[in-house]
This record gives C-alpha cells, structure tokens and sequence, in this order.
C-alpha cells in the first residue's frame, strides 16, 4: 500500500513578531550589523523581523512564498534563514532552499532550526524525516551539532554554532576568523577624544589594556586625525611614559593567552597562513611570539593538554575562581575570563560543538569525561539562594546535547554558598559571604545533602527556626 501523498500547510507556522526573533537578535550582536549593511530575510513569514530590524536602522527587505513573495529578493550581505528548513517536510527542497538562501549571501548566512529537545511541545505524529503536527504542518527537528554539519555540507565551508539552533556560515574566511576573534578576544572600546590629550589617553588605555601599542589602522579616525602630527617614535615615548608599567605586563600576558586560545579554537576548522588572521591579531602575534609557527606550536600543546585529565583537574583546583566539586568545576558567567587558558578552552570546544545559549549563569566543566553545561539562575544577583530555571549541556565525547527547563517544577534546585561561583575580588563576595558564614552557624548545611531543592532547604530553615530576608539570616517570629 503506498503511502498518501500529503501537502504541509507551512504557511500556518508563521507567527506575528513584535520584537526580533532570538536568532535575529544574536545576529545583531554578533554579526555588528551596521546601518548601511544590506541584510535579506528570505522566508520572513509576517515579516516582523523585517520592520523590528529596520526600526533599527537596516537596510532589510525580506522575501515568502506565501506571506511575502513579490519582496525585494536580491543577493545581501547578511542573509537569515529563520525556522525555515524546519517546516519543509521534503528533503530534497529543505537542501536546495538552503542552497538558494546560501547563493543569494554576500558575507554570512544565518541559520536557525528548532531542535529535538523540543519534541514534547509538538503534537502529531511521525512523518518522513519529521513530525506531521495537529495543524496539518510538518516539523523535523535537528540535533544541535546536526544542524552545523548539514549547513556546512550543503554550503561546502567551515560553519561556526552561535547558539543552539543557530549556526553562521560565512562566506569568506577572513570574516569567519574576525567573528571568532571578536568571540574571544573582545576589543576594548577607544576611550572619547577631543583633544590631542585625551587621544593620547586613548591610546595609553590601549596599551595597558592589550600590552602593546596600537597600529595606525587600528585606531578609530578621530584619533588619527588628532595624533597625525606625531612622528610614530614620539607617540611611542608619550604612551609609554604614562602607562602604569604592571598593566602593560599584565595586558601582555592576557592578550598571549587570549592569542593561544584563539589560535587552538581556529585549529578544530584548519589553521589558515598568518595574512589570513585579523589584523589585531597578526599584530599580537608580532609583538608576543617569535612568530606565527611558535604561536600555532604552543596553541597546539595547549590543545593537547586539553585531552589530559590530570593536567585539567588541577587547572580546575588552582583556578582564581569557581567552586570545585566531586565530580565538576562551577564558576559564574562574570568569573569565566578568569578561569586558566586550558579551561576557557574547554568551554569555547564545547561552545564550537552546540553552541553557548544566550541566557546562562553558571558554567559547569566536567573534569570526569567532558562535558559542559549552561546553568540558567535568573535571580542570582538577587536571590540569596538562586532557583535553576534551565540547563543546556553537551557531552564533547559524542557531542550530543540536551535541554532542561524547571518552569514548571514546584521542587527546582538551588544553590547555596554564592560567593564560592565568584572571582575572590568580585565585589559581591563579602555580602554572600557573610550569608554564607550566617547559615554554617546556624546549622543549616548540617545536612548538607537534603538541601539542594527547595522543599530540602524549606525544611532546613524550618529546622533551624530561620528565615531569608535578602542576603540576612533572621530569626523566625514564629519559633
């Protein structure tokens, strides 16, 4: 009996926008879109992407074959592919709208499916490759890293995972080498200038900031135009006579690690030669390695290192920051810069395979197999004892992810002892600390292993006959 030929309603998965998608969004941030870049939504549905980015200044049209199919449909620099390939149940098509949105890019595309974790919000039954839902749509959901190598076949160039659901493909490899250096080594913003004063001080807090002084190309034209006057030799002498020396060391040393964690990432999608680098970096290069061969060599034994589990447990141990456990090493989103290189590493691999969410608190590393997750506590800073709204993992020894969300447990867990997540400096420690200190005397950790949801730890304030008020341990008036 052969099987019933059925046409999916994809139309019906369009939703009316208010605001930008999520993958928009992250494209925003990440790409830096900038006002005069062209950017295509092809399949924009309602197109409320199209109005909520040229609210901001783009120059978007979008394109449907339903909603919107006499749109500007013309090559862009940026294209977006959002929740497309997800609702076209032939397989055959999923492949040749990808390529056509891919041939119709100039820099990057953008691409966003919905994923398999997501299965239980979705009523139907199984169809082909995917879901026939109860509104007479389809649905195939991806794996995580399934969706970054299906956009790297069919484009036929190195893609990167931006989040889960959304993977970039660029069209060329200096802009995916800029994206990535801009990932791990953020620039620093130029301080204003007005004066030649104030330009100057630019240029020193570039110093202390990345140890070395800025080329002319890397400077901001109101800097350039203020400091042309000066002979390169006279604004070396001005610069260095102003900068405090230890934050020019401690600037060289940070940007040679950030230079060696860049240079390790690049190598999971071949190393390219040294012209092809940013321009910032090629300049680190210059300035903190004998050359491009010496850096990529050291870049690789921090690689290897990566694969040692004796030499991580005890960068984990000797960290600045985190809390070190049985079986794990968890440190706060604000701390992770201040995790050893071989670590940041280890999260930005695991950031490669699936992507890093955009909503996170807490950075989990497995130092037992690997793995990391993303732990979600929206109320860390406010709440003595953060509840876990969600948490995104991915195991790097079969890249499989997950997601789970606690919206609708009445039993989350929670954390305890803030300040041990946090960088010993963070200005916030004193406070969870003195909480902390408050609980131990009060006997609320005594039984340490009943108290890590909330009903546990209700009974434990009850127990002891205290209640929370903010970050201050009270008495109970009714005890």
């Amino acid at each position: 009996m052969s099987e019933q030929l059925w046409s999916s309603q994809r139309h019906r998965t369009a939703i009316g926008r208010v605001g930008l998608s999520v993958p928009a969004r992250q494209a925003v941030v990440d790409l830096q879109l900038e006002p005069r870049m062209r950017v295509l939504d092809y399949g924009c549905g309602r197109g409320g992407d199209v109005r909520a980015l040229q609210n901001i200044g783009l120059d978007v049209s979008g394109w449907d074959p339903v909603h919107h199919p006499d749109g500007d449909l013309k090559p862009a620099e940026i294209v977006l592919l959002t929740y497309v390939l997800n609702v076209i149940e032939d397989p055959a098509e999923r492949r040749q709208t990808l390529l056509d949105a891919w041939n119709n890019t100039r820099s990057a595309l953008v691409v966003s499916a919905r994923l398999r974790w997501e299965r239980n919000q979705i009523r139907g039954t199984e169809y082909g490759d995917g879901i026939l839902t109860s509104r007479n749509t389809f649905q195939h959901l991806f794996a995580a890293s399934e969706l970054r190598d299906y956009v790297q076949e069919i484009t036929g160039v190195r893609c990167l995972s931006a989040a889960p659901g959304i993977v970039y493909a660029f069209k060329s490899d200096e802009a995916r080498l800029g994206y990535l250096a801009r990932q791990i080594t953020p620039e620093a913003g130029w301080l204003a200038s007005q004066d030649v004063a104030s330009a100057i001080a630019a240029v020193v807090d570039h110093l202390e900031h990345r140890g070395r002084l800025p080329n002319l190309e890397e400077m901001p034209q109101p800097i350039i135009s203020l400091l042309g006057h000066l002979r390169t030799t006279e604004l070396r002498r001005l610069a260095e006579q102003s900068a405090d020396p230890l934050k020019v060391e401690e600037g060289g040393k940070r940007t040679t690690l950030d230079t060696l964690l860049f240079l390790a990432v690049e190598l999971f999608h071949g190393r390219g030669p040294a012209s092809s680098l940013p321009l910032p970096v090629q300049l680190d290069i210059r300035a903190f390695f004998s050359s491009y061969a010496e850096a990529c060599k050291r870049a690789d034994r921090l690689l290897l290192k990566l694969r040692d589990d004796a030499y991580v447990r005890r960068a984990m141990t000797g960290s600045a920051a985190g809390k070190f456990t049985a079986t794990a090493l968890y440190v706060h989103r604000r701390a992770v810069h201040r995790l050893p290189t071989v670590l940041r590493l280890y999260e930005q691999c695991a950031s490669i395979a699936a992507g890093r969410p955009e909503d996170w608190s807490v950075l989990k590393l497995r130092h037992q197999g690997r793995g990391a997750s993303w732990l979600d506590y929206p109320a860390f800073d406010t709440d003595p004892h953060p509840r876990l709204a969600s948490s995104y993992s991915v195991d790097l020894q079969t890249l499989k992810s997950s997601f789970l969300s606690y919206a609708d447990s009445t039993n989350r867990p929670l954390l305890h002892r803030k300040h041990e997540f946090l960088a010993p400096d963070d200005p916030d420690v004193p406070k969870y600390q003195r909480l902390t200190d408050a609980e131990v005397r009060a006997g609320l950790y005594e039984e340490s292993h009943l108290i890590g949801n909330e009903e546990g730890w209700e009974r434990a304030l009850a127990r002891c006959g205290r209640a929370l008020r903010g970050h201050r341990l009270v008495r109970r008036s009714d005890s």
